[in-house]
C-alpha cells in the first residue's frame, strides 16, 4: 500500500469541544444555517455573520488536538508511503497535532478573505464590517470559509489524490454534505479499499469496504496502530 487518503469531518473535533451542526445547545443550534453560512445571509446581515465566526474562532483557538488528531499526525510521519489529509473542518487542530500538509476544502477560521479583490490574509480574533481589506481597502471582508452553495477549495487536487488512493478513509463525517459525501464512490471507482470510522454509521456507510464505530479518540489511534 503506497497511498492513504483520509477525509475528516466535524466528528473528529467534537471530542476537542468543537460542536457539530447537529449538537443541541451549541453555536450552530442558536442560528439558522441560511443566516450564518450562506452568501445571502452575509449580504443580509454581515454583522451577525461576523459575530458568529468570531465566536467560532475564539472557541477553536481555545481547543486542543485530541488523540485522533495526534494519531493521524503520527500516521503521516511514520507511514512509508503517502498520507493525504483532507478536512471539511475549518479549525487548525490537525496542524496543532503536527500534521504537515492539510487540504482545507472548506477554508479556515483563521483566514480572512476580501469579497472584492480575493485577497487573503490571517484573520484577527475579532472581525467586523468596518475592517478594510489591506490590499484594496474596501470594507468587503468576510471569513475565508466556504459557505453552503459555494464551491469547495482544492477540488482538482483532491480528486487527483482520490484517483491514486490505495486506501480511502472517512473519519467523523455524516455523509450528508456533497461533494465530500461522494469521495468514497470516487475512490472505489479507482479500486481503493475504503473504511468509515464514525460514532455511528453515516448515510453512505454501505459504500465502504469496512466500518469502525466508536469514539474517534479510541478508534482512530487503534486503526493507525493497525496500519503501522
Amino acid at each position: 500500500m503506497k497511498k492513504i487518503v483520509i477525509l475528516t469531518g466535524a466528528g473528529i473535533s467534537a471530542e476537542s469541544g468543537l460542536g457539530t451542526f447537529r449538537d443541541e445547545g451549541g453555536l450552530w443550534a442558536q442560528h439558522r444555517i441560511e443566516d450564518v453560512a450562506t452568501l445571502e445571509g452575509f449580504a443580509r446581515n454581515p454583522g451577525l455573520v461576523h459575530r458568529f465566526y468570531n465566536a467560532r474562532r475564539a472557541q477553536a483557538r481555545n481547543a486542543a488536538p485530541n488523540a485522533a488528531h495526534l494519531a493521524l499526525a503520527r500516521l503521516e510521519k511514520e507511514f512509508q508511503g503517502d498520507v493525504i489529509l483532507i478536512t471539511q473542518n475549518v479549525d487548525a487542530l490537525h496542524e496543532a497535532a503536527g500534521a504537515r500538509a492539510v487540504l482545507h476544502m472548506h477554508g479556515v477560521l483563521d483566514g480572512a478573505l476580501c469579497a472584492s479583490c480575493d485577497a487573503r490574509w490571517p484573520a484577527p480574533l475579532a472581525m467586523d464590517v468596518t475592517l478594510p481589506c489591506p490590499q484594496c481597502k474596501k470594507r468587503t471582508v468576510r471569513p475565508d470559509i466556504v459557505w453552503f452553495g459555494e464551491m469547495p477549495y482544492l477540488m482538482d487536487e483532491i480528486y487527483q489524490h482520490l484517483s491514486e488512493a490505495d486506501l480511502f478513509a472517512a473519519i467523523g463525517t455524516s455523509g450528508n454534505v456533497y461533494p465530500a459525501a461522494g469521495f468514497v464512490q470516487e475512490a472505489n471507482a479507482f479500486g481503493a479499499q475504503s473504511v468509515e470510522i464514525n460514532l455511528q454509521a453515516s448515510v453512505t456507510a454501505t459504500q465502504f469496504t469496512r466500518t469502525i464505530l466508536g469514539l474517534a479518540t479510541e478508534t482512530v489511534p487503534a486503526w493507525v496502530d493497525s496500519l503501522l
